[in-house]
């Protein structure tokens, strides 16, 4: 279709929004690469961008003033100047010097995964402490790039005999501003993060057993806790839709108790270590459960490496020792050859250690009644109950007999 026809999509589109080329670059083994920029093209989607062209690179290692070299620079530019882009964003993480000597080249705003993540987490944020934590890990990053933002003073001196001048004076001032700001946020999220420890210990004296769900994003974590609590938390195809951790009772009949189940932020692969840092009260959830219920989007061709993300991440809050089960998501997606033949059974997890999974569609709620009977299987076995209800793998591997009409549970 002509580019000028008032009917193309991605002319209309690009009047509406920014229209952005994404470049990737493949550094070799040990650093995490995606020919494809799919995930880097959901992201910039999330954030209201077009993407117009993507460009993939391969390098040793990063050039130290443009990351990708001159050469697959000056490819760049020709695809912003071919395309009438607006922005470029990479895919691995600049630095500020990279970052600024791009701008210069490439005459458009220059971005990468971490500002774009933090970007969307911005605009997805909606209660008080998420809105803090958001702002924090923004402060922080931007706390290193504070030299791009006065190019055209720093190199003025203030006179003869005198050394630095307005354009020091000027990133001092913002320096000091912005770190008043996070000495002022990170004492807010310490009141925060004493009233959750306040409610856990509340939980824990009246001895509820508390579920976390975890997972990649866009798993079908909110999906399948609204399922499971007949919740209306907010859920949608999209990348890092929930931020805000969402904590419910859920009443599990087969043990005749409530057990409490929260909802918490996705995870993603890179995802900025200050934002792992900022979100740990609300993390917190996830290290403090009893039961981590880790959600797969088995329907992605890349589940396999999401599901070793996501095991970082638990590693990096002091999780990675919390039991788990491996929620197998989205059944409803998958044909019918690449469905498992039983809904429950055990895989090697981290470390080759047997894991619990059942496969479920939070969607159509198939596979749901076989998890809450595993939870409930957990509350029998931290409570010593003498008698558990047919249908559970229990902790040690051992399995109770699946009651009629249910598929046997795989070894």
């Amino acid at each position: 279709m002509n580019g000028n026809s008032p009917k193309d999509p991605v002319q209309t589109s690009a009047d509406a929004h920014a229209g952005v080329v994404l470049v990737g670059v493949d550094l070799g083994p040990g650093h995490a690469f995606d020919a494809s920029l799919d995930e880097l093209a959901l992201l910039a989607e999330s954030a209201g961008d077009v993407v117009l062209a993507r460009l993939a690179a391969k390098r040793k290692a990063p050039d130290p003033a443009l990351f990708v070299g001159s050469g697959k620079a000056e490819e760049i530019l020709l695809l912003v100047q071919a395309h009438k882009a607006q922005g470029v964003i990479f895919d691995q993480a600049l630095s500020p010097a990279q970052q600024r000597n791009l701008e210069r080249l490439l005459g458009v705003p220059v971005s990468d995964r971490t500002a774009l993540i933090l970007e969307i987490f911005a605009a997805r944020a909606q209660s008080h402490e998420g809105k803090l934590q958001v702002e924090l890990a923004q402060l922080q990053y931007l706390s290193t790039r504070l030299v791009r933002r006065w190019t055209h003073l720093e190199r003025q001196r203030g006179g003869v005999g005198h050394r630095g001048g307005p354009g020091e004076a000027q990133i001092e001032l913002d320096r000091r501003m912005i770190g008043d700001r996070i000495k002022a946020i990170k004492e807010r999220l310490h009141k925060v993060q004493r009233q959750r420890g306040t409610q856990r210990k509340a939980r824990e004296r009246s001895g509820t057993f508390r579920v976390s769900l975890v997972g990649y994003t866009n798993a079908g974590k909110s999906t399948l806790f609204n399922a499971l609590v007949k919740a209306r938390t907010y859920a949608a195809d999209q990348l890092f839709a929930t931020l805000d951790t969402t904590t419910r009772s859920m009443f599990l009949g087969d043990v005749g108790c409530s057990v409490s189940l929260s909802d918490t932020v996705g995870f993603i692969r890179d995802l900025p270590h200050k934002l792992v840092e900022a979100f740990q009260a609300t993390l917190q959830e996830a290290a403090d459960a009893d039961l981590l219920l880790h959600v797969m989007d088995v329907s992605s061709p890349n589940w396999r490496e999401q599901q070793v993300e996501v095991e970082r991440v638990l590693a990096e809050i002091g999780a990675q020792d919390i039991e788990q089960v491996h929620v197998w998501n989205k059944l409803d997606l998958l044909e019918d050859s690449r469905r498992p033949h039983e809904l429950v059974g055990q895989v090697p997890g981290a470390h080759d250690t047997p894991v619990t999974r059942v496969a479920v569609s939070a969607l159509t709620g198939e596979g749901l009644d076989a998890l809450r009977r595993l939870i409930a299987s957990r509350v029998a076995a931290r409570d010593g109950l003498k008698t558990v209800p047919s249908g559970f793998i229990l902790p040690d591997g051992s399995t109770v007999a699946v009651s009629s009409g249910e598929p046997s549970p795989a070894g």
